[in-house]
């Protein structure tokens, strides 16, 4: 499952070609590069095979935490830990429909921010880190798979409501999509 995420990006880069609009920082030296870095949107990677749901949420910790920087006062490291607990509960974030008895299987949460002792973030390490992300990874089980009409982000947009955007990529039972979510449509069908 794990390679089908991992070549999820390389399926639907033709579609991520024609969509990418990056905004690019002053000091930004990778133009055009579909890793960049921009305020108010985020990516999802959905992977639904057989009975398993894979999840990756990439983030700008902007849209998350409402900063970049490490967190050094307690009203940051309280934002911090909240984003984090709300991560936490990706039952909730995501809205999977109780008839498709998913579990969470595994989670994984990734950032600087969390005090990480690595970061995935690429861009991140050119630039002192002033451009964290957040990164989470969901396994889900899925009882009954064929209950999972659709996957719908509105209550991911009503809690960290800086993010304006999803990009979605989603390989489903009726092969490949992508598609880009707001608050105006939230969601997916699989």
């Amino acid at each position: 499952m794990c390679r089908l995420l991992l070549a999820l990006p390389f399926a639907l880069l033709p579609l991520a070609v024609a969509q990418a609009q990056p905004h690019e920082h002053e000091h930004d030296h990778e133009q055009g590069s579909l890793s960049a870095h921009e305020h108010g949107v985020a990516q999802l990677n959905a992977a639904l095979d057989g009975k398993t749901l894979e999840l990756e949420l990439e983030s700008p910790a902007m849209n998350l935490v409402g900063f970049e920087h490490a967190a050094k006062s307690d009203a940051d490291k309280a934002k911090v830990a909240a984003a984090r607990a709300e991560l936490d509960k990706p039952m909730e974030l995501f809205a999977l429909p109780a008839a498709a008895g998913c579990k969470v299987a595994s989670k994984e949460l990734e950032s600087p921010l969390f005090g990480d002792d690595h970061d995935h973030d690429e861009h991140a390490k050119g630039h002192d880190q002033e451009h964290s992300e957040i990164h989470a990874h969901y396994r889900f089980d899925c009882a009954s798979p064929e209950q999972l009409k659709s996957l719908d982000l509105a209550e991911l947009f009503k809690r960290f409501p800086a993010t304006e955007k999803i990009q979605v990529q989603l390989i489903g039972p009726n092969g490949q999509q992508g598609a880009e979510l707001s608050r105006s449509s939230t969601s997916l069908s699989f």
